[in-house]
């Protein structure tokens, strides 16, 4: 008797898309040769949803009268965490915490854990990458008490799943989701399919037995979840850790949560003692000089809810070749492209044969378009070399037809530029503002106005 053949199938390694023949470009993500075949064989019973009760059948119920879960909170004691969480950690949530390789992220673990760790509450951490011994030694560099913090060096996922259901955690910890793997799949870790498989048996362990799971997540070299990015669609929360290695400041930032609002940051530094919080992150963008400088604006961000200060640098200088360059550090460079566009076309100002380099103090980037104003206007500085004051603020979107148009929170990122000393502050014309920002304000239509009272 012939025995059939193992069917396969093709996977996507950084979206999960499946595929019956291999591809040489992902129709989904758009990522050339990410295909790897692996096995489609899957466990008996694997297609049971957790939600269905063990496999009996589901009945549909009018929404009105599904009767809501009451969640509980705790809260870490971390302000910048929880902060970012929503105001404390969920009962029996699935979260997800990314970032590059040595940028802190199993630093931030211990220190959460030993936070939770306290009467009435179990924790289990889980190390696929480090031994216990190293785990041990890191806690005690860091100051952390490891009295009520129970550790597991594994990576097989069934034995894993076998000592955290005898132990039952209030919170499980897995470091990482790349090391652990599935014994009865033949792929490595780290593949989609074992990443899947994976977060989806701790998923189904968090929503049956109630207990929050927190998993670490890798990225690759254009800084995306690799292989958890299958996972994002599962997890309740996903946080990104972020910052250059070679600076202190690391940014904790929400990018899905279910149990709180998105885009909300938090700010830390990297000490011989751990993650120490920053309570007021805008000392840390902004130089403390309030001096008249060239080709530096001053800006304001809106993280979530949290309004920042951020000084953006620009140097422009004639370009010796014949395609001139453009970089940007902490902005997107499409953008500085159009911008640039917009202030030929629009003032006349010749930058085609100019290197531009624009750079956001901090080690922060901009993830909004409020931020356009600050950037156009410190690039006129540096090419007109006219300096700026250090007491002014530019907060407005540019559009194509050099308008300066209006942006969300403006009362909050006017009250943060009050608190930190800012005199005036250039902002859309019609902009509605509730009470008094305590600063001067000018309102401005266009590009061009801005320029005729900074520059001239």
């Amino acid at each position: 008797m012939v025995k059939d053949r193992m069917k396969s199938v093709y996977v996507c390694e950084n979206c999960g898309y499946e595929s019956p023949r291999w591809l040489g470009r992902c129709p989904v993500c758009g990522a050339w040769n990410s295909f790897k075949e692996v096995s489609s064989e899957r466990k008996k019973g694997e297609g049971r949803s957790w939600l269905s009760g063990g496999g009996e059948r589901s009945t549909r119920v009018k929404l009105s009268q599904v009767r809501g879960e009451e969640r509980g909170r705790v809260a870490t004691g971390i302000k910048e965490f929880d902060r970012v969480i929503g105001g404390g950690i969920p009962e029996g949530a699935f979260i997800l915490i990314g970032g590059d390789p040595g940028i802190g992220k199993s630093t931030l673990l211990l220190q959460v854990a030993s936070r939770l760790a306290g009467p009435g509450r179990k924790v289990l951490y889980v190390t696929g990458e480090e031994s216990l011994s190293q785990l041990r030694e890191k806690g005690e560099r860091l100051g952390i008490d490891l009295n009520g913090i129970e550790a597991l060096a594994e990576a097989d996922l069934e034995r894993i799943l076998e000592v955290a259901s005898e132990f039952s955690p209030d919170y499980l910890f897995v470091d990482s989701i790349q090391t652990v793997y599935h014994p009865s799949l033949q792929s490595i870790p780290g593949t989609v399919s074992q990443v899947r498989e994976c977060g989806a048996e701790l998923l189904r362990f968090a929503k049956r037995t109630g207990c929050t799971v927190i998993i670490v997540g890798h990225v690759t070299k254009d800084g995306t979840l690799a292989g958890p990015r299958t996972l994002e669609h599962m997890v309740d929360a996903v946080l990104f850790f972020e910052g250059e290695r070679t600076s202190g400041l690391r940014i904790l930032r929400s990018i899905k949560n279910r149990f709180g609002s998105v885009d909300e940051i938090g700010v830390f530094e990297m000490g011989d003692r751990g993650l120490v919080e920053v309570e007021n992150p805008s000392f840390l963008f902004i130089s403390e000089e309030r001096r008249e400088r060239t080709g530096v604006a001053l800006t304001a961000l809106l993280e979530g809810v949290r309004p920042l200060l951020v000084e953006v640098q620009a140097l422009v200088l004639s370009s010796p070749f014949a395609v001139p360059q453009r970089t940007a550090t902490g902005y997107d460079v499409k953008r500085l492209s159009m911008l640039l566009a917009v202030l030929e076309k629009r003032t006349g100002l010749l930058l085609r044969k100019s290197d531009v380099f624009i750079n956001v103090t901090g080690g922060i980037r901009i993830n909004e378009s409020a931020a356009d104003l600050g950037v156009a206007v410190a690039i006129v500085s540096s090419r007109k070399k006219k300096p700026l004051s250090g007491t002014d603020l530019f907060v407005g979107e540019v559009g194509l037809g050099g308008e300066i148009r209006p942006v969300r929170g403006l009362a909050q990122r006017l009250r943060e530029a009050r608190r930190m000393g800012m005199k005036r502050a250039f902002v859309p014309a019609g902009s509605k503002i509730d009470g008094d920002p305590g600063i001067e304000i000018v309102g401005i239509n266009d590009i061009n106005e801005v320029i005729e009272i900074c520059v001239g």
